[in-house]
């Protein structure tokens, strides 16, 4: 799949709330590979959206699902926690969300991709089974895993995977890591891709932090296949973020991990919730999600960014406003220069000095 893209972009899932047919389509066309985020629809929601996205492009788009990982936590510090977050809740006006496990509907999922396969699908917070690598491959679908460690690479290759999306630790959103461990150690994309290509022979998908051309040169030239790119593509108009989250993402104001809303480790710009309750957020995925969904949504529908998770990765002050195509454009052409800038740096002094000798 990845040989035969025409611009070396993939559009990174965005799920929760900025994933678009519109935005999946427009990159597609525009010679990358768009991305429909499964994670958080239910799989009759899922269903519309991949045919909405094959009603605008005929070519190929990849569908993101989250994979079944952890156990349930422990009950009790999940209602300690709520009880937390109940002052905010009530000067909000609204109820907090009952907390649950579950598997985000997988086999519903798995289900409908194997009846109405995409070309390819991508798993994050886990690895498949082999036997689901196989059936997704037998009904055409291409298998990429995410992966954020050496260990998960090996895994996700034994599986059967087809490409690995290697994630820095710079990237926006959750960490893809099969299993959300506190103290675990984090690496910078440009260190995981080299120490993953030294394990693993298959493609490399990088990403986190890339925003801009010469960063998609940067992980191209360190042996990636393709850059997959996600907080730069939000503030174009077909991404559905909101009008705070977008705010927000133009500003230079950091971003820092935590578990504050989801109660599984993520990276978002900094605001008030975030620095209230992200050192008491306990490891309780996906049962802190329900119980701040409420909440959450109220923030979006009134527009305020203190109670927003405002996923972005580290270099959020370069997005720019535009159309997702020109957005594909711009960063292609600008990795073509970047690249040819770093042949005359590497070259040049070289083969001028050859010259001179004769």
């Amino acid at each position: 799949m990845l040989e035969q893209l025409e611009v070396p972009i993939v559009q990174a899932p965005l799920a929760g709330g900025p994933s678009t047919p519109a935005l999946a389509a427009a990159v597609s066309e525009a010679g990358g590979l768009g991305f429909v985020a499964g994670g958080y629809k239910p799989a009759d929601a899922l269903r519309r959206a991949i045919a909405d996205t094959r009603d605008r492009t005929t070519r190929p788009f990849g569908v993101n699902v989250f994979a079944p990982s952890g156990a349930p936590a422990d009950p009790r510090i999940v209602d300690a926690y709520a009880r937390r977050l109940r002052p905010d809740a009530e000067h909000a006006g609204v109820a907090l969300g009952e907390p649950r496990f579950d598997d985000d509907q997988f086999e519903a999922k798995l289900d409908l991709l194997l009846h109405e396969p995409v070309a390819v699908v991508s798993f994050t917070f886990g690895c498949p089974a082999r036997r689901v690598v196989r059936a997704l491959r037998a009904a055409g679908a291409c298998v990429w895993v995410t992966v954020t460690d050496v260990d998960e690479a090996v895994e996700a290759a034994a599986a059967g995977a087809d490409a690995l999306v290697v994630q820095g630790v710079e990237a926006g959103g959750h960490r893809g890591a099969f299993a959300d461990r506190p103290g675990r150690a984090d690496y910078g994309l440009l260190v995981l891709l080299q120490l993953v290509r030294s394990e693993v022979a298959l493609p490399l998908v990088a990403t986190g932090g890339i925003a801009s051309g010469a960063a998609v040169a940067a992980v191209l030239v360190a042996g990636a296949s393709a850059a997959q790119i996600g907080t730069a593509f939000m503030l174009s108009p077909e991404a559905a973020t909101t009008p705070a989250h977008r705010e927000a993402l133009r500003s230079s104001r950091p971003t820092a991990l935590t578990r504050a809303f989801t109660g599984r480790l993520a990276r978002g710009i900094v605001n008030r919730f975030q620095t209230e309750h992200g050192a008491d957020a306990p490891v309780a995925y996906p049962e802190v999600h329900h119980v701040t969904a409420p909440l959450r949504a109220h923030g979006r529908e009134t527009g305020d960014p203190e109670l927003i998770n405002l996923w972005a990765g580290e270099a959020h002050r370069l997005a720019h406003q535009a159309p997702a195509a020109e957005i594909v454009a711009r960063l292609h052409r600008e990795a073509q220069e970047a690249l040819t800038a770093a042949q005359q740096r590497v070259f040049g002094a070289g083969a001028r000095a050859s010259v001179g000798r004769r």
